[in-house]
């Protein structure tokens, strides 16, 4: 074996120096081979480093043609090896639809890495949001069992959410948008693009989109997690990879069950997941499948005439995606997902009120870009399928042909039925100079369900780079949403649907700046989106129920960001780890008032009462700290402020949301492969409500342990 001392580096001199970003890789004269993030291409990044967060680079050095071995930072290199290639950990971005080095992003896109996650005390997708100031989670029950996402003031509806770059956002209705078939441990990242993003994931990416990258194991591995806690709470998970030369498996699954920790709270939930990866030089893919099953207890979800509700949810994903890497890469996509939901007034009489309903969404994406002298262009196309099948959603089917609709593992069928077919054409160009990147783009789409032919929607991103450490952003796009089947179809207890809805559109305004200093990174943005044929469930005086109708809303808001990562500054031992303080503020108001005041109360003015309601405030504290060695601790402050009231059903008053305050901790010993934990959500047993009558619960305390064996 020859020895790493033994050996004589090259020299590699410069005689010529240049600020272009490239210019080491050319002077080198190395093919540098980068894993790029992208609508189609998310799943072949390599993200094994937290300090990598977005990606990892690959690269292979070719000498009188004899290829050495490849650097990754996804795997472990010999000194030999290492000697003879470079590890490059560029972090890469997502948001255009040609991949950007983040030196050159035309956007901030804000990442909840690795090291965020197992720090933290989340006990599900929907708990790591919340560690975001700029994303509302509106939670109706513990461990995310049922939970509405909004970014920058938007709704559950204008969310689009992506696994593994996948579109798994549902047509029904976004509050089952983030039933995963993947739970916390099998998570590397979490990537949060706010602002419309039509042009880039499509057209529901209306108010932003939400990327869960699943972890990739560079090796053979095994791990488990076994937890338990209060309200009865127990939970168990693992996961096993196989790696060989060009083939890397993940397998995972999980089971989790509580007594709940409110009124008919209580809750079982599943979830089975398989990613399958192939990579070579020239040609990768993917394929991933999953499962997720749940079962709980709604309490008064979705009214107050009932405290009994009962719900269960089935999810099935099915994703192949494959990239061709030449000159012209071509990253395609193929996708199906179904969705089952079963819902229950009185869960003790089912026979008396029930819905049934089922989706089924399937999806061909197509992608090309390329390099030259001028940019980056990219140009796509994506057809989308989204069908329902529904005792109560959709057109009636013909008595006749009912039989055709049975109702999986019930004695029923499906009376109505819907469908339509979106088809996105997309172009883009970007151009890079040595300090400003330049994005223009383009969606052309077409609903079927939608009159009117080819609508077009477009956008502009600029970033400017005055220093290395400073960079300016700002950018213009429109977006639009078409309803959900339950905006156009519900008729149930106290609601009611519109036929008559028009789809969304939005125009979005955003400028932005980041600073980055040695330990830290600041960042900061100003946002407005004036919103046309806005979607509002809204109730006349007169009337007994809410109906969904069409209104221009205009928000204005603003966002800051400051983390600071204290061990680059006092090395890996210091007693402080990690801080991260955020805020968001969000303010709304219809269009034509003639001052800017809430919703709420314009909508007194205007004699109707709306559903809607945002957060106003939002302030997020993250704190990481060490105890002893191999012991830390993770605090996580959340205070927000939400607007709207609601009618307290217990006490027959009208109760604002208001402010609320919560206090998380978790105190973990690490070893090298288990750790110990233990946790308290809610520490001050503060009760509170994200939706009108549904409380939220006290003090939960946790704890676990979680091996890791890697071969």
């Amino acid at each position: 074996m020859k020895k790493i001392f033994n050996q004589k580096p090259k020299a590699i001199v410069w005689h010529h120096f240049t600020r272009h970003g490239d210019a080491i890789f050319l002077s080198l004269k190395r093919e540098i081979r980068i894993a790029v993030l992208s609508v189609a291409t998310l799943t072949f990044a390599c993200p094994d480093s937290a300090a990598a967060m977005m990606a990892m680079s690959h690269e292979q050095g070719h000498n009188d043609g004899q290829s050495s071995s490849s650097a990754s930072g996804c795997g472990t290199d010999s000194p030999d090896d290492a000697l003879d290639s470079l590890l490059l950990i560029p972090v890469e971005v997502i948001a255009t639809r040609a991949p950007l080095p983040a030196d050159k992003a035309v956007r901030l896109v804000q990442v909840i890495n690795r090291q965020d996650i197992e720090a933290s005390s989340a006990q599900s997708v929907n708990d790591l949001l919340k560690l975001s100031a700029g994303v509302d989670v509106r939670q109706r029950g513990g461990f995310g069992i049922q939970t509405d996402i909004g970014v920058n003031g938007g709704t559950e509806d204008q969310l689009t959410v992506l696994l593994n770059g996948i579109n798994i956002s549902n047509p029904h209705t976004g509050h089952l948008t983030v039933d995963l078939p993947v739970n916390v441990d099998d998570i590397e990242r979490i990537e949060i693009i706010e602002g419309g993003a039509s042009r880039i994931y499509g057209s529901q990416a209306f108010a932003g989109a939400i990327n869960i990258v699943t972890r990739n194991e560079h090796g053979n591995s095994l791990g488990a997690h076994l937890q338990g806690g209060s309200y009865g709470t127990f939970g168990a998970n693992a996961f096993g990879a196989l790696k060989t030369a060009h083939f890397n498996n993940r397998i995972s699954g999980g089971y989790t069950r509580s007594d709940g920790g409110t009124t008919n709270d209580d809750f079982n939930k599943g979830n089975a997941y398989w990613n399958g990866r192939y990579e070579s030089q020239h040609f990768d893919a993917n394929l991933q499948a999953g499962l997720s099953t749940m079962n709980y207890g709604a309490n008064t979800f979705y009214g107050t005439g009932s405290d009994t509700q009962y719900e269960e949810d089935r999810r099935y994903l099915i994703a192949l995606q494959a990239e061709y890497k030449g000159r012209i890469h071509v990253p395609v996509q193929l996708y199906w997902n179904r969705s089952l939901d079963h819902y229950v007034w009185r869960r003790a009489n089912p026979q008396a009120y029930q819905n049934f309903h089922q989706t089924n969404v399937y999806g061909a994406n197509a992608n090309a870009y390329t390099t030259w002298a001028l940019g980056k262009t990219a140009i796509g196309l994506e057809l989308r399928r989204e069908n329902i099948l529904s005792t109560r959603l959709g057109k009636e089917i013909p008595a006749q042909d009912q039989h055709r609709y049975k109702v999986p593992g019930h004695d029923t069928y499906y009376q109505y039925k819907d469908g339509r077919t979106n088809l996105s054409l997309y172009a883009e160009h970007d151009i890079l100079f040595d300090h400003v990147t330049l994005s223009v783009g383009m969606l052309a789409n077409h609903n079927t369900s939608v009159e009117g032919s080819m609508r077009l929607y477009p956008g502009i991103d600029l970033s400017w780079r005055p220093t290395e450490a400073l960079k300016l952003f700002a950018s213009f796009n429109q977006s639009l949403r078409t309803p959900t089947y339950t905006d156009l179809y519900y008729n149930g207890p106290g609601l009611q649907g519109n036929l008559r809805l028009k789809p969304e559109k939005s125009t979005d305004w955003h400028l932005g700046a980041s600073f980055t200093g040695s330990f830290y990174r600041l960042q900061t943005k100003g946002f407005y989106r004036h919103g046309t044929d806005m979607i509002d469930w809204v109730k006349h005086p007169d009337s007994t129920y809410y109906q969904t109708a069409n209104s221009d809303i205009n928000t204005l808001g603003a966002e800051a960001l400051a983390t600071f990562d204290f061990t680059q500054q006092w090395g890996i031992h210091s007693l402080l780890q990690r801080l991260t303080l955020s805020y968001c503020y969000n303010y709304k108001w219809r269009a034509g008032s003639p001052q800017l005041s809430t919703i709420t109360s314009q909508l007194s003015t205007l004699n109707y009462v709306s559903r809607m309601t945002f957060l106003r405030h939002k302030l997020v504290a993250s704190l990481n700290h060490s105890i002893l060695p191999h012991l830390t601790a993770q605090w996580d402050f959340t205070l927000k402020n939400r607007s709207g009231a609601f009618d307290n059903a217990q006490t027959g008053q009208s109760q604002p949301f208001g402010a609320t305050a919560t206090l998380d901790l978790k105190i973990q010993w690490t070893l090298p492969h288990s750790t110990l934990y233990v946790q308290a959500n809610n520490l001050t047993n503060h009760h509170y409500y994200d939706h009108p009558n549904v409380l939220q619960p006290g003090l939960w305390i946790m704890g676990g342990v979680k091996f890791h064996l890697t071969h």
